[in-house]
């Protein structure tokens, strides 16, 4: 435990300014809203129009990707009309990088002027009601990772010593995807997102702790970038593609060629949702009215709203 917390660095303004400079000089577009894409969801990039590219090696900060299905880019650019800014892969707290470094992508985007971060993930279903390549919406998470990107001295500039997370997920945009759900018959989740530090898979009996604990699927990311972002005020929202069956609900060992195969089908829905729901985000209005009489949204028992 100490030698983790040991590697955890200060927080850097230059760093996070050093960054935005760079990017500023390659584009000018000014970003409404982020979206982080997780393992084998890239494709989701081919929908941006106008784009500029920027591999994370030309970032000052930003280190290049290790993982496959992680494409190691930044994409500036119009989804659907609105301004936007894609981060296609994450370095992630198990391939060595220190915590400041991998919330360093949140914290420059969100300067760079995006109200709205949308974060998606690759995960293992917990909840026995879930399949591969179903779709979760995640309304909370659990941070079992052992760290907290906030430890250390506090920036002023970027939010305040104690941050409040009772909201982490925003239920305005929440709604949103709830109701992009419903009109393109969209089959989806909602629960609990559980962050472990990873590499290696869970075991049955994690599992097991985990469910017990409240957690709806689990992976290796997300909940550093959405403390973060807490942290400097703005609206966050996850997506979670589920692409395996946490170890010991299946017969079959865990793999990450698996992860990245069953993505596909998760991403195509992702899509689906995305492009229907990141413009009503951007407007920072109401969501649009829910039915009077809602289908049954899950939600740890049952998880399904339903798209017939």
């Amino acid at each position: 435990m100490s030698s983790i917390i040991t590697q955890t660095t200060e927080p850097s303004y230059g760093k996070i300014k050093a960054a935005v400079e760079a990017i500023q000089a390659r584009s000018s577009l000014k970003p409404e809203l982020a979206l982080v894409l997780g393992s084998g969801l890239g494709a989701i990039a081919d929908e941006v129009t106008d784009k500029t590219i920027i591999p994370y090696s030309e970032i000052p900060g930003f280190h290049p990707t290790s993982i496959i299905g992680h494409a190691g880019r930044m994409i500036l650019g119009k989804m659907n009309g609105i301004p936007i800014v894609l981060l296609d892969g994450r370095f992630h707290r198990y391939e060595g990088y220190p915590m400041e470094d991998v919330v360093l992508p949140t914290r420059v985007v969100i300067t760079l002027g995006v109200k709205t971060l949308v974060l998606t993930n690759a995960a293992g279903g917990i909840n026995t009601r879930f399949r591969a390549g179903d779709v979760m919406l995640i309304e909370d998470h659990l941070n079992l990772t052992g760290e907290n990107p906030l430890v250390g001295k506090n920036l002023s500039e970027l939010g305040p010593r104690f941050p409040d997370l009772t909201e982490a997920y925003s239920k305005r945009c929440l709604e949103i995807f709830q109701t992009a759900a419903l009109e393109t018959k969209t089959p989806v989740h909602k629960g609990v997102y559980g962050g472990l530090l990873g590499p290696s898979y869970e075991t049955p009996s994690e599992v097991r702790m985990l469910r017990i604990l409240g957690a709806d699927a689990v992976g290796m990311s997300t909940v550093s970038e959405c403390i973060a972002a807490n942290h400097m005020g703005i609206e966050v929202a996850g997506l979670s593609c589920i692409t395996n069956l946490a170890a010991g609900l299946s017969p079959d060992k865990l793999s990450h060629d698996e992860v990245l195969e069953l993505s596909k089908i998760g991403a195509e829905k992702m899509k689906r949702l995305l492009l229907l729901a990141l413009p009503r985000m951007a407007l920072r209005t109401e969501a649009p009215a829910a039915p009077s009489k809602p289908p049954k949204v899950a939600s740890k028992t049952s998880e399904k709203v339903s798209a017939k």
